[in-house]
């Protein structure tokens, strides 16, 4: 996949292309629907199969207060889009000079004279150009006057007629439910980060762990205890995972991501790894003592390597 990550990074020339435009927010399985008919569009067509989003979720820049977290890194969003098999990713920085440009301005300047466009898909509620003046109908009339046809997108729609969208696995991961959330993704929920020294508690009670860096990138879930999967450098290692600030000790930072990788003895300091979350064991619980813990967290350890095991299986 070709990655550009300003509008004049696309070369002349390019296309004539396929595109779909959004925030791609964790590339979930409604934004694979998308894609998907996108390739086969670009198939057909004989089109370069390419996706338009942003650094950023324009709220950031246009409703600051309002502007969720994001599910996803830029360079996990680029990655995760590879995956899908499209030829060109746009990437283009939102900023106030984007968000002024008029409904024709954006179309002429971006999907007319850089990507050459044959083919636009967006869903129902697409909306572009300053103060989203722009909507579907808008777009079909432009796309009559520049040359592209324009094909809506239903939404998917898994359960009691909800969209699958950004906002919904937000709420999940708010809740731990993780597996319902990796159902919606298409993908499991990871973060990833460089691991850190930390209090060497987890040594002490003689299970050793990864502690992430607070700098971790993707949306660490609720507080808890997970199992999961640890990725270094390309091998991935069955874990057992902590994530909040430890309530039987004091001063533990917020959100720590503390991975124990099952039946390894690693040394992975300053190394950039993958925590990946399948499934929730419990909430995080205060212990009065380290025996009380210990026991529990063996106890933990022994739930996860049974979920991994029957998800390998």
């Amino acid at each position: 996949m070709k990655v550009f990550t300003s509008v004049v990074d696309v070369p002349d020339g390019y296309g004539p292309s396929a595109v779909t435009i959004g925030k791609f927010d964790g590339v979930h399985s409604g934004h694979r629907a998308v894609i998907g008919r996108l390739r086969e569009v670009a198939a057909e067509r004989g089109l370069a199969a390419t996706v338009i989003t942003f650094d950023r979720n324009p709220l950031e820049v246009l409703a600051p207060e309002k502007c969720p977290a994001a599910l996803v890194s830029n360079r996990q969003k680029l990655s995760l889009l590879a995956e899908t098999g499209i030829d060109a990713t746009l990437m283009v920085t939102f900023d106030r000079t984007l968000a002024d440009l008029s409904p024709e301005d954006f179309v002429h300047r971006i999907l007319v004279d850089r990507l050459h466009a044959g083919a636009v898909l967006v869903g129902s509620d697409f909306r572009f150009g300053a103060r989203g003046a722009g909507d579907v109908a808008m777009l079909r009339t432009l796309g009559e006057k520049y040359g592209f046809t324009v094909e809506l997108i239903d939404d998917v729609r898994p359960e009691h007629g909800r969209r699958v969208s950004s906002t919904w696995i937000r709420e999940l991961l708010a809740e731990g439910d993780v597996a319902h959330a990796t159902q919606l993704l298409g993908h499991v929920p990871t973060v990833a980060g460089v691991v850190v020294h930390g209090a060497k508690r987890g040594r002490e009670l003689g299970f050793p762990t990864a502690n992430l860096s607070p700098e971790s990138e993707g949306l660490i879930p609720a507080d808890g205890v997970y199992a999961g999967w640890l990725t270094d450098g390309g091998t991935r290692y069955p874990a057992a995972i902590s994530v909040g600030n430890n309530p039987t000790f004091e001063g533990v930072p917020q959100k720590q991501v503390e991975a124990y990788v099952l039946d390894e003895d690693l040394d992975l300091y300053g190394h950039t790894v993958e925590v990946a979350f399948v499934e929730r064991i419990r909430g995080m619980v205060a212990y009065a003592g380290v025996d009380p813990l210990i026991a529990q967290i063996a106890a933990d350890v022994d739930r996860a390597r049974a979920i991994l095991t029957a998800e390998t299986a």
